[in-house]
């Protein structure tokens, strides 16, 4: 007879490894909320996080680049999507204090912030030369 902490480890095993086959195979970006943040900053070695709101215009010029990006580097890349509005505790753990921000997190450090709307090309530039 398995105890409730047995039982409790075990499904947060299998939830990780959901999780973990989710990322790896994900060609478009996933929505992170403030309970599974740390979760896939931690499975994936190098992770892009578009703190965005629906409200925000310029997070609306982004979101089709991030799209593109996800296709294009699917398996090298995660691309999530965190609504600040919805999810605060990690905007405020990371200060985020204009939106779009990307966060980007290579093996669970966050190495670089970029705030603003800006064209593909250059956003592409400032990510990619993260990839090992």
């Amino acid at each position: 007879m398995e105890t409730e902490e047995e039982l409790e480890r075990i499904r947060q095993k299998k939830l990780r490894q959901m999780i973990e086959k989710a990322v790896e195979t994900s060609d478009k970006p996933v929505e992170v909320n403030d309970a599974t943040f740390k979760e896939t900053i931690r499975n994936n070695s190098l992770v892009v996080i578009d703190c965005w709101a629906p409200w925000c215009a310029p997070c609306q010029i982004v979101a089709p680049v991030i799209e593109e990006l996800a296709l294009d580097y699917a398996g090298k890349i995660l691309f999530g999507k965190l609504n600040v509005d919805e999810n605060q505790g990690v905007a405020t753990q990371y200060q985020v204090m204009g939106i779009p921000t990307l966060l980007v997190f290579k093996n669970e450090r966050l190495v670089d912030r970029i705030v603003g709307a800006m064209p593909r090309q250059v956003l592409e530039e400032k990510i990619t030369r993260y990839l090992e």
